[in-house]
């Protein structure tokens, strides 16, 4: 005799075996008895580190972004280089992520390591911090699935091809974007990370003193942006330290400002302004400068599935003692 299946059950048995094997072993709740206080250590640790430097929101989520970008989610770029191997770490866009993201993380990980050792991955650190950091910033509280493992390795080689520069242009995002299987509104939601956050002004200066030879400072600018760039940025070749902030009005805040700063000409790097230009992305612009809630929502489901990009589970990876070393090579 034939066992009959509900339509209903149907559709949950074909959503699951639509699921990637690996992100099917993620729950909201896998360190429930392994490590009951997990979500307490985040939290403090993330909380002190955003009263005693705010900036550590948006550099945090940089670091996440930068992660998952390349591989998966798989804390590969905390790794650092050693006498066999260039780490992502060691790439030139990845020389500028701020040391208060990667503080962060080993503090949390080392207060995990007393509590709960050799328990908690330092990739899902990373994304529960990155929560906290966005939620705290006022940004939406989205879900974050929990039993990723650690990477293997960690190159150098493959940064490159993998996390868009200043001035890589729209279509070559788009295509980026695409081939990780995320679409035009996702990338255009995740960009939105800008809204917090500062670049240094060796990333735009080009559009500021040397456009083009007809035109020194790109047009795009906001004539009063572009002088006020110009006066901050005047040394920039002496002090690489010198930055601008992402969004100018509300650089601290996690809402839709960026959106409609680009559309007054205020997109400080030449990829936030083609976001406006590109008939591919222009009308999510539109939409996210106009409605809060519409970019909440859609950069929650955007980063919720950045968040399951490429991870690792089982064999595939390992639970490191130390967050920016793999453990053949901690003693």
């Amino acid at each position: 005799m034939v066992a009959m299946v509900s339509p209903s059950s149907l559709f949950l048995i074909l959503l699951f075996l639509s699921i990637p094997f690996s992100e099917s072993n993620l729950t909201t709740d896998y360190y429930k008895n392994s490590c009951p206080h997990l979500e307490n250590i985040i939290r403090e640790t993330v909380t002190s580190k955003y009263i005693s430097v705010p900036a550590a929101a948006a550099g945090t989520l940089r670091l996440f972004f930068h992660d998952c970008m390349v591989g998966g989610c798989d804390a590969s770029v905390l790794i650092s280089s050693n006498p066999f191997t260039k780490a992502e770490r060691d790439a030139d866009i990845n020389l500028a992520l701020p040391g208060d993201a990667f503080d962060v993380i080993v503090r949390a990980k080392t207060a995990l390591e007393l509590s709960c050792p050799g328990i908690v991955s330092c990739a899902d650190i990373l994304a529960l911090a990155t929560r906290n950091f966005v939620s705290m910033a006022g940004g939406p509280v989205y879900t974050v699935m929990l039993g990723r493992k650690d990477s293997l390795e960690s190159n150098i080689s493959s940064v490159e091809a993998n996390i868009p520069r200043a001035n890589t242009t729209m279509d070559e995002i788009i295509r980026m974007f695409e081939s990780k299987n995320f679409t035009v509104g996702e990338m255009v939601a995740l960009s939105g990370a800008h809204t917090i956050g500062f670049s240094h002004c060796k990333e735009f200066a080009y559009r500021l003193f040397g456009y083009s030879r007809s035109t020194p400072t790109d047009p795009s600018y906001h004539p009063k942006f572009s002088a006020a760039l110009k006066t901050l940025c005047a040394n920039y070749k002496n002090d690489s330290d010198m930055a601008a902030f992402n969004d100018p009005m509300t650089p601290s805040k996690f809402d839709n400002m960026y959106y409609q700063n680009l559309k007054r000409g205020m997109g400080l790097l030449e990829s936030d302004n083609g976001l406006l230009r590109h008939p591919r992305t222009n009308h999510f612009v539109d939409l996210y400068a106009f409605n809060q809630t519409a970019f909440s929502n859609d950069f929650a489901r955007a980063i919720e599935k950045l968040s399951l990009s490429g991870i690792k589970t089982g064999n595939q990876g390992e639970v490191r003692r130390k967050c920016d070393a793999f453990n053949t090579f901690q003693t």
